[in-house]
């Protein structure tokens, strides 16, 4: 296959040294300790909770469960509102717990639930926010904040493309009741799969390490009905090499980003997302917008002509959650309730953004955004 029309997918991991794991290989293959709080695990989670600047965290196996366990240790119940415009786990972790999601509307552009539909949308039964930074895109913390105080809601932050974001030097995982991050292979940080749970005190994490061990707080003690969610040795020791090259990482691709800046710039018909005031952003990903009678050709299209190109772009997030099957019953989940969100699922596309794609990749890209 010619290197000009080689695939270009939307995401591609960072992956560490080969011959730095195998050497960690060794030593657990040497310990036999391959999961339940080895030293590995130990380590990751202390020196990780040091790189984001946080105190208490608890890793997990992915951030599904993460988000399952923090509405079980919050013991969230009832209706929560939550945003249509992300991706399906933040409302099933919702389902699985028996709770009913409300979904609020969004704000233009960086796609984040908005503060004041929030509010419209409590009922007597509501118990619970459940924003999502999408993108990594910061939320409107404060406002969000200042809703939960004023009606005495929980605030379970979905951060899970959110690692590393701080909103003036502060960590987006500050915020809330609770956080929980996503390292999954396509994300900006990952550890193959994985998660953390994020918690402001020591007694929360120690409820939150109960739950994702079936409930063991000793040998022969079960304190509740926990699950297994805890993250095996292996993927803490990728995660402790990940973190070695992190911030290099977010560098480049901070670098592609300009460049896709700089190349789009005053194209008619395309709006790109920005980040907000004051923040550091991770650079996860990289949407833009598509005002199709503007630009000439339906967001669809674009997406489809891309494929036929050798480009593998993503249309996240679309459909809406609210427009799936198992919650598009739900009153909250008509279209005439989410104007905003079913408008920028409908233009939506994320370009490809990865540390080491080239120069000439980004640059075949725009070209085929441009012929249009």
């Amino acid at each position: 296959m010619s290197q000009n029309n080689k695939p270009i997918y939307v995401t591609s991991p960072t992956l560490p040294p080969l011959e730095d794991f195998i050497k960690y290989l060794e030593e657990i293959w040497e310990s036999k300790w391959l999961t339940n709080d080895g030293s590995f695990h130990r380590e990751f989670e202390s020196k990780l909770a040091k790189f984001l600047g946080v105190k208490y965290l608890s890793l997990m196996n992915n951030g599904t469960l993460a988000l399952i366990i923090a509405l079980q240790e919050l013991k969230i119940t009832g209706e929560v509102i939550t945003t249509p415009y992300s991706f399906v786990a933040t409302t099933h972790a919702l389902w699985w717990n028996g709770i009913k999601p409300v979904f609020a509307d969004i704000i233009p552009g960086q796609c984040n639930i908005d503060p004041e539909k929030i509010e419209a949308a409590i009922t007597a039964k509501t118990t619970a926010i459940v924003p999502v930074h999408v993108y990594g895109h910061p939320c409107d913390v404060e406002k969000i904040q200042e809703v939960a105080d004023t009606y005495g809601l929980k605030i379970i932050y979905d951060a899970a493309p959110a690692f590393s974001v701080k909103i003036k030097d502060n960590s987006i995982l500050d915020y809330g009741d609770l956080s929980i991050l996503s390292f999954h292979a396509t994300k900006a940080f990952n550890t193959i799969e994985g998660g953390a749970i994020i918690c402001h005190d020591e007694k929360s994490k120690m409820r939150i390490d109960y739950l994702k061990n079936f409930g063991f707080a000793g040998e022969t003690t079960v304190v509740a009905p926990g699950i297994n969610a805890k993250m095996n040795e292996l993927q803490a020791a990728y995660g402790l090499l990940q973190l070695k090259t992190i911030n290099e990482n977010i560098l480049k691709r901070k670098k592609v980003d300009l460049l896709y800046r700089k190349l789009l710039k005053n194209v008619p018909g395309i709006t790109l997302s920005e980040f907000g005031k004051d923040v550091q952003y991770n650079y996860a990903y990289f949407p833009l917008f598509v005002e199709e009678k503007i630009y000439g050709m339906s967001r669809d299209d674009l997406y489809n002509k891309l494929k036929e190109n050798n480009i593998f772009s993503r249309r996240y997030y679309y459909p809406l959650i609210s427009n799936f099957s198992a919650y598009r019953g739900l009153d909250s989940a008509k279209i005439e309730n989410l104007p905003i969100a079913n408008k920028m699922s409908d233009q939506v596309i994320c370009l490809p953004i990865y540390s080491d794609l080239a120069e000439e990749d980004i640059e075949r890209i725009i070209n085929i955004l441009k012929t249009f």
